[in-house]
């Protein structure tokens, strides 16, 4: 299960808040703050990836790589925001396929 975007952004904020009202040294700017949150996130979630590929491939253990489109997809969308993450984009696309856009015009 993964989290909504709007859920994400709200518990970011409100700590965000309190960790500036507790003197803990963060970003004034709350958009340099929340980078840096989602640039962690990509780490972890590519980390999770190599974890869910060794165990797959070295131990012969399939059934983690059921849950890793939800960690693609979070690394891709995460890095379509920055430009600092194109480069992994276009990996990803590169590996993956690129992403289906629908969009509507009237």
């Amino acid at each position: 299960m993964s989290w909504g975007e709007s859920f994400v952004l709200d518990t970011t904020i409100r700590y965000w808040e309190k960790a500036r009202r507790a003197g803990i040294p963060v970003p004034e700017d709350f958009g340099v703050f929340y980078r840096d949150v989602e640039f962690m996130g990509v780490q972890r979630h590519l980390k999770v990836l190599g974890i869910f590929a060794r165990i797959n491939y070295r131990d012969g253990k399939p059934k983690y790589l059921a849950d890793t489109p939800r960690f693609i997809d979070y690394v891709r969308k995460t890095s379509q925001r920055y430009s600092e993450l194109s480069p992994l984009m276009h990996l990803i696309e590169r590996l993956e396929g690129p992403t289906i856009k629908v969009g509507y015009t009237f």
